[in-house]
This record gives C-alpha cells, sequence and structure tokens, in this order.
C-alpha cells in the first residue's frame, strides 16, 4: 500500500477547502431576497401606520423586496414589539417604535428592555398637542385651564394608551393643578374622532396625524408642547412660555431585534438613510408639521433614545415630588 505523500496531501488539502468555500457561497443567503415585515405596534390610519407605509414601499424601491405592513396593536406598543422581539434576529422582521411605547421603560415594566432591540434610525420628531372639535365651548387653552382648575378630573382627554407620554404630560399638568380624565383609545381613528363625536372634550395628538381634520376645520389646537411657538399656528401657546417644564417631543423611529447580524443591520439601516434624504420624505416630514432634522442614523438614535428615557424619567421625578 502506497502512502500519500505530502505533495498529494497538501493537494486534497487544497482542494476540500476550496470545495468548501464554493458549497458555503452558495448556501449563503443573498439578502434581502425574501419579504421583509415592517410590524406596526398600532392600528392603521395613525401616524406609526403612515410612517411605515411611507418608508416602505421607499425601501421596497431600493431593497428589490416586498414589505408588508403587519398591524399588531395593544398595550400601549407592547404587543407589537412581543411580536418582533419572538422571531428571529434575522433582519426578516422590523418595527416602528414610538416615543409613547419607550415610555413604558420609565412609567412600566414591560417584559422587554432597551438591549432587546437596536435602533436603525430615528425618522420623525414632532411636538404634541391639546385639540378640541371646533365648535368646542373652548376657545383658548385659558379657557380649559380654567375649567379643568374648577372640576378636577371632570375633563376627558383621549390618549394613546396609560403609561404613554400622553398619560405622563396630563400626569405632568395635575400636579400644576390642571388634573383631567385621560381615556385610552388604542385604534387611532377612534381617538382622533373621539371629540367630534363628544367621547372626549380634548386629545392628545400630534398635529401632522389629524392633518386632514385641521384643514378641514374639524378641529384646532389649543396648547403645544414645544419650546418655541410653531410658524404654522403662531396663535397657539406653547408649554414653555405657560411655565411649564414639559415638552416630550413624539418621536417614530425603526428597530430590529438585538443580535441581528451587523451586515443586515448596515442594508436596512442604508435604505432608511436613503429614504429619509429623498426630497419625497421631506416633503412629508412637512405635511406631518415635523422637525425638518427628524432623521437620526443608528449611532446618533442610540444617544437620542437613552436621552429621551432620561428625559422621562427625570419628569416622573418631578411628577413624583
Amino acid at each position: 500500500m502506497q502512502l500519500a505523500t505530502p505533495k498529494l496531501f497538501r493537494e486534497v488539502l487544497f482542494f476540500l477547502a476550496a470545495l468548501f468555500a464554493v458549497t458555503g457561497a452558495i448556501g449563503q443567503e443573498k439578502y434581502p431576497q425574501r419579504p421583509i415585515e415592517f410590524i406596526v405596534p398600532w392600528g392603521p390610519g395613525g401616524g406609526a401606520d403612515q410612517l411605515a407605509r411611507k418608508v416602505g414601499k421607499m425601501m421596497e424601491d431600493s431593497l428589490k423586496v416586498s414589505i408588508p405592513v403587519i398591524n399588531a396593536p395593544g398595550a400601549t406598543g407592547s404587543s407589537g414589539m412581543t411580536k418582533l422581539l419572538v422571531g428571529e434576529a434575522d433582519g426578516q422582521s422590523m418595527s416602528v417604535f414610538i416615543a409613547d411605547t419607550h415610555a413604558l421603560l420609565a412609567t412600566g415594566n414591560p417584559k422587554w428592555k432597551s438591549t432587546d432591540y437596536k435602533p436603525l434610525a430615528i425618522m420623525l420628531r414632532q411636538p404634541s398637542a391639546i385639540f378640541v372639535a371646533t365648535d368646542s365651548r373652548f376657545k383658548t387653552w385659558a379657557d380649559f385651564e380654567k375649567e379643568a382648575r374648577a372640576n378636577p378630573g371632570k375633563l376627558k382627554v383621549a390618549v394613546l394608551g396609560l403609561g404613554s407620554i400622553d398619560d405622563m404630560t396630563l400626569r405632568y399638568l395635575a400636579g400644576k393643578g390642571i388634573k383631567t380624565n385621560p381615556v385610552p383609545f388604542a385604534n387611532p381613528g377612534e381617538r382622533y374622532i373621539s371629540i367630534l363625536g363628544g367621547h372626549a372634550d380634548a386629545l392628545y395628538e400630534q398635529a401632522g396625524d389629524v392633518r386632514q381634520m385641521l384643514d378641514n376645520k374639524q378641529m384646532r389646537p389649543l396648547l403645544f408642547f414645544a419650546t418655541e411657538r410653531l410658524a404654522e399656528f403662531k396663535d397657539i401657546p406653547v408649554s414653555k412660555e405657560l411655565g411649564y417644564d414639559v415638552t416630550l417631543p413624539q418621536f417614530r423611529s425603526v428597530v430590529v431585534k438585538a443580535g441581528t447580524p451587523p451586515a443586515r443591520v448596515k442594508i436596512l439601516a442604508d435604505a432608511l438613510a436613503a429614504a429619509a434624504a429623498s426630497a419625497e420624505y421631506k416633503a412629508f416630514l412637512k405635511d406631518s408639521y415635523a422637525d425638518p432634522n427628524s432623521y437620526l442614523g443608528p449611532g446618533e438614535a442610540e444617544k437620542f433614545l437613552q436621552g429621551e428615557l432620561d428625559a422621562m424619567k427625570h419628569l416622573i421625578a418631578t411628577i413624583s415630588k
């Protein structure tokens, strides 16, 4: 029996290495080549849903795969987050993640934590406001404040959910003597029309989300939670000028499950960056009364989220005193 020579042995090893390299490359899946789920932890028609459908379509054009929007409302966004986090960390699912869900880390005890997901981008930032129906007896914020002080807890304010920034802001105002009764409406459409049907006296919302109703003169703002008056609403006061140290801007970001391969994270993040830089998306921000400089990339997004969480915890500490 003839033993293999060192040269033959090396040639066999080289052949096997080459074979494994080829089969390994064949076995690797090109990304993306399958549909990517875009989870919205809220019902259809709301601001988060609008963002996902706008951005999802733009990402489809660049990634060349379909990106179906999956609505999973409930528990101030926790239902959608659960749907994202029980899946694989493979980049085949991503989710809208907004300020109200982020607030649960400060106000509640969600089953998930900030290390369970990775932000791809902050896509939209905008101030919130208190709205009333156009024919409301409250002509100004001063009218609303006066009645809220005279009848604590009587006035109903439609909010997204308990533990949200809506709820947190109203709790802050209650600490200043403006006590209202927050009424949660998980369905955006029901929340918007609650003040039109008399189910609530006021609505806590973002102007961009109810723009059609504003344009149709069905509702109007009384107060914006911001540091400066909005150019489009110069006659409406903001919280800062009235001495209320609460702004908590609404933001909408996109996240994936932690542990998603870095290469896939980069592909998704780059697609979001390209969408945010487009003239179409900038027009969308303008129509939403949002900050034109809303976009933040992955690294900046992580810092922003931490800063917002710190601000929320500080506000809660203030409320608790």
